[in-house]
């Protein structure tokens, strides 16, 4: 039996409890701890009688390394599940290491204030050396390599779909279909449909900072970069139908790479309708996506900070969206000297979802491998010192807990390619 303790209370953290409360052979005990507590009492209530998981809540700033480490130390989980915000990934480490468990999460680092001048200055460079200009990346924390490794302790980095279920996709594809795999092609479709002219599915700042970088991918062992949504494709999805992606930066393509250098060439796309860019694409020219702060009427505002408050709560999407999420990997490569390809992929259902969680299927889909990940590192089957992403670790207990808890995958033979 383990004790986990949650960090977040927003709509993946909300559908992660969820499934810890289902999975109550393994997690006997769970804290549930966020900076407004009252949503944390909110989600207990709700939970309790319907599981024999022991759940307590607390509540915490993760940007208070000293008051975390505290409540770490006090409540003894065995290992400590972030689903807060990407901000917030090292100080959470941070209280991790100090109070000596082990640390999971579902999105790597990435900075609050894009201008600060001590982070802008060693992200210049890692662009000019590197060639890309994603705000996250890993090496943030991929620098806690030894810290962890020092430790004894485990930090397992991007557990949701993608980056998470997609780069366990690759470890499978690698370890039961090929012999060595020429490339990679990560597809992400929401066919849903919440209603709105405009809403983002998960965090409006992350995502809208996400969509209006330029894209880039993965050639040969180098980034190659391309302005913002300018590699469009059409891929006829199932359960879906026929959509249109394009190119974008994703973090496990770094992850991928490092780890499978072989890989001749790794690219993520994803689906966007043409409401959603035109939206996004007037947002940006008025200057509403950017990070830095302005002042009026003598009050500080961010103008993204300012629309993420305007737009839908993600969390409040569930009741109203419908339709399908397709979410996989294209391989190509080769099996005993002959070419080729699969597609490892979930179909996901919106009011499905809803209706087992409360939620739509983009935090379903993030929210139930957020689990699985703690499950395996808090059982020890995924355990070992030091920070790794989820393709480094055998992957066949991971692909079997995503059919046993809620996201079923499929393999396809000789599907069609992108081009």
């Amino acid at each position: 039996m383990s004790r986990l303790m949650i960090i977040g209370c927003g709509g993946v953290a909300s559908v992660a409890i969820h499934k810890v409360c289902q999975n109550d052979e393994v997690f006997d005990e769970l804290m549930i701890a966020s900076r407004t507590v009252s949503k944390c009492d909110a989600l207990k209530e709700k939970l309790q009688g319907k599981t024999k998981t022991k759940i307590t809540t607390a509540q915490i700033d993760a940007d208070d390394v000293e008051a975390l480490t505290k409540l770490i130390k006090e409540y003894k989980p065995d290992a400590v599940l972030n689903v807060a915000l990407p901000y917030q990934d090292l100080t959470i480490m941070d209280a991790c290491l100090a109070a000596g468990v082990d640390y999971i999460d579902t999105a790597n680092y990435e900075p609050e204030d894009t201008e600060d001048p001590e982070w802008r200055k060693i992200y210049e460079k890692r662009c000019k050396e590197l060639g890309f200009s994603a705000y996250f990346d890993y090496s943030w924390q991929w620098a806690y390599e030894d810290k962890f490794k020092n430790a004894g302790l485990t930090a397992l980095l991007g557990t949701g779909f993608d980056p998470g279920v997609t780069s366990v996709f690759a470890a499978y594809a690698k370890k039961h279909y090929f012999d060595t795999i020429d490339t990679i092609d990560i597809l992400d479709c929401n066919g849903g449909d919440h209603g709105y002219p405009f809403a983002t599915n998960f965090n409006p700042e992350i995502n809208l900072r996400e969509v209006s970088a330029p894209g880039s991918y993965m050639e040969n062992g180098k980034w190659i970069e391309i302005p913002a949504m300018s590699i469009k494709r059409e891929y006829d999805f199932e359960g879906v139908g026929k959509k249109d992606m394009y190119l974008l930066h994703h973090e496990e393509i770094e992850a991928l790479g490092r780890n499978m250098p072989e890989v001749k060439r790794i690219r993520f796309f994803m689906t966007f309708g043409q409401s959603y860019l035109d939206h996004m694409r007037c947002l940006e020219n008025v200057g509403m996506l950017s990070t830095t702060p302005i002042n009026y009427n003598g009050q500080e505002i961010v103008p993204i900070q300012f629309l993420k408050a305007l737009l839908p709560d993600p969390a409040s999407l569930g009741p109203r969206t419908k339709g399908k999420t397709n979410i996989g990997c294209i391989f190509t490569g080769k099996k005993d000297g002959k070419e080729r390809s699969i597609y490892i992929y979930n179909v996901c259902d919106h009011q499905e979802c809803f209706k087992e969680v409360g939620s739509q299927a983009i935090s379903y889909t993030t929210g139930v491998p957020a689990m699985i990940g703690a499950m395996l590192v808090a059982t020890g089957q995924w355990k070992k010192p030091g920070v790794f992403t989820t393709d480094e670790f055998d992957p066949d207990p991971y692909m079997e807990a995503l059919n046993k808890w809620g996201l079923p995958w499929k393999v396809e033979e000789n599907p069609v390619l992108v081009d």
